[in-house]
């Protein structure tokens, strides 16, 4: 058996890196995979425009050490990007005692499949990002 997953969303947010006492980089991020609304028939959907409506869920992603510290420097909010990894799910008690549960995806490769605009860089000018097939 095998717990490998799949998505390919853009960044919700620029990631965050961090570092433990041990020495260990993790970079986190959240990831928006979309999906067509369906009706009561399995139908897809169209809202008053005409247009497909879309389901968006919102993934935790975490990265290890190399691969964190390439997505924190490479990585910016809205970038199409591609994460192979696996379903991590955790329990923990919060501090009201309630027991929680939750999950993230543990990444072992992040491919970026659109380049980001880094913050600063103005956005009215066309660059070699604006020439990449989607």
């Amino acid at each position: 058996m095998t717990n490998v997953v799949l998505l390919v969303g853009n960044l919700g947010a620029d990631p965050d890196l961090r570092s433990t006492n041990g020495g260990t980089d993790i970079a986190s991020f959240s990831l928006g995979t979309s999906r067509p609304k369906r009706d009561a028939e399995g139908k897809t959907f169209k809202d008053a425009s005409g247009f497909t409506a879309k389901d968006t869920e919102w993934h935790r992603v975490t990265c290890f050490n190399g691969l964190g510290r390439i997505v924190a420097q490479h990585a910016t909010k809205g970038m199409l990007v591609s994460v192979r990894g696996r379903i991590h799910n955790s329990k923990w008690t919060d501090r009201e005692g309630i027991e929680r549960y939750g999950y993230e995806i543990i990444a072992d490769e992040v491919q970026f499949l659109a380049r980001g605009r880094r913050s600063g860089e103005d956005g009215d000018e066309p660059g070699p990002e604006d020439d990449l097939p989607l």
